[in-house]
């Protein structure tokens, strides 16, 4: 009796067909899908300066670029001619004065914009110095709660606009642009004749009129 024929063997395979390629042809390399590309943030007009106290401000990696000028000691003022600030002319040996007339009460806050306005036009953070007559600015009581070594080092370091009493004036080196916050018209006298001296292109003073011009003599 003649033997049926044997049936072929079926080996086990994955399932769907195996792509084999082609002779002559290598398989292609599986490209990475891109994922999406980071949303650029708003450009910041320029190092923040120190704010009020709290973990500790954020303090630049590198000085900012200095500002470029069209001519030597023609500075940028920073209210300009306006109703709330009028420049004084002044003599080219002496720095320029703006006065920003503000209430004791309201002096340091008129100060912390007119800082605001020299960054936003340009100005380098290092090179503003900002005193005040009265109580210090929130910024540096929190920094000299960490010594007075690494308080005066930041500003040796000139990397972003310092905050000092004024009673401190004489331990100050000078700037380009010194601010004077009168929030304690008792101690102008003695705070705005060396702060003047200080500043080698601008002098921005906010308090009362009548005080700053009895104390500077400029007219302003």
């Amino acid at each position: 009796m003649p033997l049926p024929p044997e049936e072929p063997q079926i080996h086990e395979r994955a399932q769907g067909p195996r792509a084999t390629p082609a002779a002559g042809r290598t398989a292609p390399t599986p490209r990475p899908v891109p994922g999406p590309r980071p949303v650029p943030g708003p450009r910041s007009a320029a190092t923040p300066r120190p704010g009020r106290p709290g973990p500790g401000p954020a303090r630049p990696a590198a000085p900012p670029a200095q500002r470029s000028h069209s001519s030597a000691g023609q500075p940028k003022a920073p209210a300009g001619d306006t109703p709330a600030g009028k420049a004084a002319a002044t003599p080219s040996s002496r720095p320029q004065i703006q006065l920003i007339p503000a209430s004791a009460d309201g002096a340091l806050d008129a100060a912390e914009e007119a800082v605001d306005l020299l960054l936003d036009s340009g100005r380098a953070p290092g090179d503003v110095l900002v005193f005040t007559t009265g109580e210090q600015h929130p910024w540096a009581t929190h920094e000299l709660s960490f010594g007075e070594a690494s308080y005066w080092a930041q500003h040796d370091a000139r990397e972003d606009v310092f905050f000092a009493d004024g009673a401190a004036v004489s331990r100050a080196r000078p700037r380009p642009v010194v601010v004077v916050a009168v929030n304690g018209e008792e101690a102008a006298a003695q705070v705005l004749p060396p702060a003047l001296e200080r500043a080698t292109a601008l002098l921005v003073v906010c308090g009362d009129p009548q005080r700053i011009n009895a104390v500077l003599g400029a007219g302003v």
